[in-house]
């Protein structure tokens, strides 16, 4: 296996069917990654000649020279050895580092692969292309399960074509996971500007295993990766996150491990909500610098339902620009009973929401998943209806068209709706229901069914109450 004469798809697919043999030996798809990421990261200093920093016995040499019958005891050592360096990035890499591959074979195998791919300077973006495609690999890998709150790539490319990263700017994700939406808007800036060195990407990611996964990915894409914080965004370390221009991400939904609450004062809004996702907003809007804008995933319920999620709403829509709201297809995060929107909103001091413009990408659309995963072409009309300003300023037309998938809701209209955020118009059925089968999800539907009804009812009441008021 060699870089030179083989495409990124090619490389991922030989390297993913070597996961599959150690399948046989135990290994899952999550270890197979963290496996790759240790030897990548000792190649990677090899090839580039900063391998100095590591003991001369646990280089990238040692390991591919080692006698095959001692090939594991040395790797085990080497790991442990390294776990404990006092460089901050290789201890990152190695904390807590263990090996998951069980025999001298297997591991010789692995070295093998790794020793054949080519790791010249015009090679670093591709090679970070290739372990991108092994984390989504991963990601929609039933049996990994971690795929559930994966982003797919089509949606990310989308978020950060809309609100156009900027040469300079600070752009942070708060719950950055493998740094997916980081290293997309690194890519738009190179496209652009040529160059993404005048900007700065900040992030923190709570789950050890994955901010290693995330400090590799950075590694491999040649950028910088000092912004990055291992740490529990709602506890006291997120206040640490420096203010952005720029925010993308796709927050952790549902409530907190044991009903734990966010450990920041500054949680004002939701402090006393165990929440997640509701938490994660009020972070953001507090992060962003004036003139800042944000582009957050969220589970619908952030739309409709009462007590904290209204007043969050209410928040975002009387001190922010709420200025558009994505509606999802269902079924994209590999979970057919998670149904989620994205908010575009802007920090704009003085200033309150006018309009919320909202996009069905969802009513009368076929069930997404493995059969049918999202393309760049899904989004094309709703870059296209967008328009051309990353603030949601540009031109807009609402074609008052009955079946048109974009409509205008004033500020005046929420605000009779009792700032519920679940505006649908379109009366085609969510095919994605059909697909449902497993219980759980089932129930979810039927909950979230009661949750849009309770809140369809408020609403309603409140009109009601204005229209006898006047």
């Amino acid at each position: 296996m060699t870089m030179a004469g083989e495409s990124v798809r090619d490389v991922i697919h030989e390297l993913w069917a070597l996961c599959d043999v150690l399948r046989d030996d135990g290994v899952t798809a999550q270890d197979y990654l963290t496996e790759l990421t240790y030897l990548l990261f000792l190649k990677m200093l090899s090839e580039q000649g900063q391998e100095e920093i590591l003991p001369a016995d646990f280089r990238w040499k040692s390991l591919v020279e080692q006698r095959p019958d001692n090939a594991l005891a040395h790797y085990e050592h080497a790991l442990s050895v390294l776990s404990a360096h006092t460089d901050i990035e290789v201890a990152a890499v190695f904390a807590n580092a263990r090996t998951a591959v069980r025999s001298n074979a297997a591991l010789m195998r692995l070295i093998s692969a790794i020793q054949s791919l080519s790791w010249y300077a015009s090679d670093v973006e591709r090679i970070g292309d290739i372990y991108e495609g092994l984390l989504e690999k991963v990601a929609t890998d039933r049996k990994s399960g971690a795929g559930q709150y994966f982003t797919p790539r089509p949606l990310v490319d989308c978020l950060v074509a809309v609100t156009r990263p900027r040469a300079g700017e600070v752009i942070q994700d708060p719950a950055a996971g493998t740094g997916g939406f980081l290293i997309a808007a690194k890519r738009a800036l190179d496209s652009q500007t040529g160059t993404a060195a005048d900007a700065s990407f900040t992030g923190s990611e709570l789950v050890p295993e994955t901010f290693r996964l995330l400090l590799m990915n950075f590694l491999l894409h040649d950028m910088r990766a000092d912004g990055l914080i291992s740490a529990d965004t709602l506890g006291a370390s997120g206040a640490s996150l420096p203010r952005a221009d720029l925010v993308l991400s796709n927050p952790p939904f549902g409530v907190s491990k044991g009903g734990r609450k966010p450990g920041r004062d500054d949680l004002v809004l939701t402090g006393d909500s165990r929440n997640k996702q509701l938490a994660f907003i009020e972070h953001i809007g507090r992060s962003l610098k004036p003139g800042g804008r944000a582009a957050v995933i969220v589970p619908d319920n952030v739309l409709f339902a009462g007590g904290v999620a209204r007043r969050v709403r209410t928040w975002l829509l009387d001190d922010f620009d709420l200025h558009t709201i994505l509606r999802l297809p269902s079924g994209i995060f590999y979970a057919q009973g998670i149904r989620t929107s994205v908010l575009f909103f802007n920090r704009t001091p003085g200033s309150t929401t006018t309009n919320t413009w909202f996009y069905d990408l969802r009513a009368g659309l076929p069930a997404f998943g493995r059969s049918r995963p999202l393309r760049a072409d899904d989004f094309a009309d709703f870059i296209a209806k967008f328009g051309s300003e990353a603030d949601g300023s540009g031109v807009r037309v609402d074609t008052g068209e009955a079946e048109s998938r974009f409509r205008k809701v004033s500020r005046e209209e929420l605000d009779r709706r009792n700032d519920t955020l679940d505006f649908v118009w379109l009366t085609q059925p969510d095919a994605s229901e059909d697909e449902l089968d497993e219980p759980s999800d089932i129930l979810d539907a039927v909950r979230e069914h009661i949750q849009r009804a309770s809140a369809a009812v408020e609403a309603l009441g409140a009109r009601i109450d204005t229209a006898t008021a006047d």
